[in-house]
């Protein structure tokens, strides 16, 4: 059964193909997406640091909100999210008991692509089951000091 054909959901996922440099620049830091080549002197915050556009030179004047949007544009390129998973996390956060913000961080950090993507099993997230799951989506949240492996093969 290693040969089985995946439902066409799990190839339709829905992901950033535009430069992720042009990321970096808007927000003004580096946010690590490229891996390697942030590091170097190749990173585009080192060689261009200021937005991407026609008008990224220009003076910049933060009113409160822009401050506040960037910030939440911010952590969603952080995590790789599309706006209405971030929406569905945040609500989900909002309806928790507790700090809303806390719970937003702990719900972003138990996302499975999330806990994968540093053990550079991101092809895991993406369409392979993982140990002890029946599914694996990205955005399945791990249970509390359940072990996260890949399956022999991956």
């Amino acid at each position: 059964m290693a040969d089985a054909v995946w439902p066409r959901r799990f190839y339709s996922v829905a992901r950033y193909r535009a430069s992720v440099c042009r990321l970096c620049r808007r927000e003004g830091l580096k946010l690590f997406l490229k891996g390697e080549r942030c590091y170097t002197d190749k990173c585009a915050i080192e060689r261009r640091n200021y937005p991407p556009g026609q008008h990224g030179q220009g003076r910049v004047k933060f009113s409160e909100y822009s401050v506040q949007l960037r910030e939440k544009q911010k952590l969603r390129r952080m995590y790789g999210l599309l706006e209405s998973q971030f929406r569905r996390v945040f609500d989900k956060a909002d309806r928790a008991k507790g700090i809303t913000g806390e719970t937003l961080m702990i719900l972003l950090e138990r996302r499975l692509d999330n806990m994968v993507l540093p053990a550079r099993f991101r092809e895991l997230a993406r369409r392979g089951p993982a140990t002890g799951a029946t599914r694996s989506l990205p955005g399945e949240r791990s249970q509390d000091r359940r072990p996260i492996s890949a399956r022999e093969g991956w």
